[in-house]
């Protein structure tokens, strides 16, 4: 069935797997539109990136891509409100792709009140409105897409703009490798590509049945996030994720006494030629005590040599496997009703437009 392209469009009805082919042209066009904005913030205390969902993950991304670069602290907030310690001192990303998330826009108005650094990224809605009202920085993104189809313009602006405020180096540098190895990835997991010579595919055909278990570490903890929620929100299929060497202290144990339940699983380990030793042990060490009970154990391993290429082409394997294993579910990959369902009902509650409404007389004052 992946094989016949006829197929894999009757249920990709919205050609979500044409942003997989696409990447690289995302990720150079993401890199270009950051670089537009007019940035003069000193030299931030903390760093927070406010997000939801696929609108947050980037920021996850960020923590991991800079955490042996940038001395500030990066966190991601995933609330309603910032943490305590936020003030002017911080620079808090408000990233949103609609520009309407609700616990988003009451971060926008935590931000505002505390005088913090803000800078956006949307592709409209009142996260832009607001901040052309306030005077902000804000990366204007293309609209239409699915929320978790625009990582690469949710995540690419993050690292540049810190290269602007002279936080890190080398981005421009990241992003050109990053876009020779997208290049090679979604060619090698293309829909031309056949099964037998098709990570992806063959992938999505081995997990298929089961809840992939994805593992990761480093460098690699929020891009098995990403591959988790992509079988979520892509697959429409049960998943989760965990890290190393985190998991060795609790996760692993789990699987002693599974027994009749490790059919129902698949395990799929993150890998890197220059993985340290220390983290190459635990996996080895892991999948050796998992073979006893887990049969479906594979491997996916980074392409490219600078730590924005090696994470983007994992990403995409992730991306591609995703859209193949919904296929053969035969659901469409686009649709998130139950998203839009839990939206419609939280409408009831009227929070946004309070939130919204505060933010009107803080663009006022």
């Amino acid at each position: 069935m992946l094989d016949d392209p006829g197929s894999i469009k009757k249920v990709d009805k919205s050609d979500m797997l044409s942003v997989c082919i696409q990447a690289p042209a995302h990720y150079k066009k993401a890199a270009t539109l950051a670089k537009s904005i007019s940035i003069s913030y000193p030299e931030p205390e903390t760093i927070i990136v406010a997000g939801m969902g696929g609108s947050a993950i980037g920021g996850e991304l960020l923590k991991d891509w800079a955490r042996d670069r940038v001395t500030i602290p990066i966190e991601v907030c995933r609330e309603y409100h910032l943490p305590a310690y936020a003030d002017k001192g911080s620079l808090v990303f408000v990233v949103s792709y609609s520009g309407e998330t609700e616990e988003t826009l009451s971060v926008f108005r935590d931000a505002v009140k505390r005088k913090c650094m803000i800078i956006s990224v949307s592709s409209g809605g009142a996260v832009a409105d607001f901040s052309k009202k306030l005077n902000l920085p804000h990366v204007l993104v293309p609209k239409g897409m699915a929320p978790r189809a625009t990582l690469p313009y949710l995540f690419i602006p993050l690292p540049t703009i810190l290269e602007n405020l002279g936080l890190v180096s080398n981005v421009e540098t990241e992003v050109a490798e990053t876009l020779k190895t997208l290049k090679k990835v979604s060619t090698a997991n293309s829909p031309e590509r056949l099964s037998n010579d098709n990570l992806s595919k063959s992938l999505a055909l081995s997990v298929k049945g089961t809840v992939p278990v994805v593992y990761g570490f480093g460098l690699y903890r929020a891009v098995a996030q990403r591959f988790k929620t992509q079988f979520n929100e892509n697959s429409k299929n049960p998943a989760k994720w965990e890290f190393f060497p985190e998991l060795n202290h609790n996760e692993i144990v789990g699987w002693e006494k599974a027994k009749e339940y490790a059919k129902c699983f698949s395990v799929i380990f993150i890998r890197d030629s220059d993985e340290p030793v220390e983290i190459r042990q635990r996996i080895e060490v892991t999948k050796d005590l998992m073979q006893r009970n887990i049969k479906k154990l594979f491997e996916v391993w980074s392409e490219g040599t600078c730590s924005l290429a090696k994470m983007s082409s994992i990403i995409c394997v992730g991306d591609f496997t995703s859209i193949y294993l919904a296929v053969l579910r035969g659901v469409d990959p686009t649709p998130v009703k139950t998203i839009t369902l839990l939206k419609d009902r939280l409408k009831e509650s009227g929070i946004k437009e309070k939130v919204v409404r505060e933010l009107e007389k803080l663009a006022k004052n």
